[in-house]
């Protein structure tokens, strides 16, 4: 069977402009009855990587929350909502990007994030245990809120990524540890996704992020709301609007491979606006196949050469400690050299498994991603 996708536009996050976007959407994609009955607890999974004002476009835009919240509240559905950030506690987050503000407003209370449960996922490819937190557990569904951006590590994030913040705290980074490699690391998204999976997948493409994401990228208007039940036809239709191969996606190409969704333009219906009003051909994104990292000592000469390295650009560094904080290797890829904070972190590339948690974390968009020069000099020919 074909997946449906549906496309609203919506030009900005004025109140009413969403309230009317997300309505349409919803009933494009089956309407609220689809997804909740009254009484059931629904967990609202929105995208606080860390905490930055809405402007930033770090996070789901709390217009766009509110939207959907005040659908599902109508419908009579119990709603909290959360995420585990990247760095920093939850409510701070959620203050800052506005979406505190907007769930104390509607009466919404905070999911627990903190403390999780261990699960057992026997369907799973490259997992079968997972931490998650008890918010998720506890909850009768999910509706996932995530945001269009730019990835360093897998290009893109969109509706499979998102769930990665319903793992607790810092066993996200244990996961970085155990998977370095792009292809892997998104087989484990593609298992998380589907032990969790989201009712209902809403992402905030009114304005999306390119270029450095997923944190220190640039805003830029798309103008769209992107609805639909399937996550690798979510994705890979909003590939296509920014110009990039779905299949150079590790988190499309590998659901695909495990029937958690449809990639093809053939097996997706679009509903709602048409995709071709949405296409953004210059959006600054990585438009190549991702690397792959293996392990061990004989190829580390290879994967030094062959995949991206982060690097920090030190005009720009504030000496903040982000990225020595984030890095999940034991004894840190990058650290203070000779314990100098004066000055900013080093990089020993020897111990680099280039996760891009450092980038993803950098408040201060310092920190990017260095193509070899072997790739550099390939792309002439």
């Amino acid at each position: 069977m074909k997946s449906k996708v549906a496309l609203v536009r919506c030009n900005s996050y004025e109140a009413e402009e969403v309230k009317k976007a997300v309505a349409r959407g919803l009933e494009l994609i089956g309407g609220t009855q689809s997804f909740v009955s009254k009484g059931e607890k629904i967990l609202l999974k929105v995208n606080l990587l860390v905490g930055e004002v809405p402007e930033k476009c770090v996070t789901t835009h709390p217009a766009v929350f509110k939207a959907v919240a005040e659908e599902f509240a109508a419908q009579g559905a119990v709603l909290l909502y959360g995420d585990s950030p990247g760095f920093g506690a939850t409510g701070a987050a959620a203050k800052k990007a506005g979406i505190a503000d907007v769930a104390e407003t509607l009466n919404i209370e905070a999911a627990d994030f903190k403390d999780g449960r261990e699960v057992f996922y026997e369907a799973g490819v490259q997992n079968k245990k997972f931490h998650i937190a008890n918010g998720v557990l506890d909850a009768d569904g999910l509706i996932s809120l995530p945001k269009m951006k730019t990835h360093g590590l897998e290009r893109f994030t969109g509706g499979v990524k998102n769930q990665f913040g319903c793992v607790v705290g810092i066993r996200k980074g244990e996961f970085h540890v155990k998977l370095p490699d792009a292809t892997d690391f998104a087989k484990m998204l593609v298992d998380l996704n589907s032990f969790i999976k989201p009712r209902l997948y809403v992402m905030d493409g009114v304005m999306a992020m390119e270029g450095n994401g997923p944190r220190g990228g640039t805003p830029l208007a798309m103008n769209v709301l992107l609805f639909s039940t399937d996550p690798i036809a979510l994705d890979a239709t909003a590939c296509r609007m920014i110009n990039l191969n779905p299949l150079f996606v590790p988190t499309t190409l590998v659901g695909a491979e495990a029937g958690a969704g449809n990639y093809k333009e053939e097996d997706i219906e679009i509903v709602g606006d048409a995709l071709k009003d949405f296409i953004c051909l210059d959006f600054n994104v990585e438009r190549t196949p991702v690397k792959s990292i293996k392990k061990g000592k004989m190829v580390q000469f290879l994967n030094n050469r062959l995949v991206p390295k982060p690097y920090i650009i030190e005009e720009k560094c504030t000496q903040c400690g982000t990225c020595v904080h984030s890095c999940p290797v034991d004894g840190k890829a990058v650290n203070w050299l000779n314990n100098d904070k004066t000055k900013a972190p080093v990089y020993d590339y020897s111990k680099c498994i280039k996760c891009y948690c450092c980038q993803e974390m950098c408040p201060e968009s310092a920190i990017y991603l260095k193509e070899p020069m072997i790739i550099k000099v390939g792309k002439m020919f």
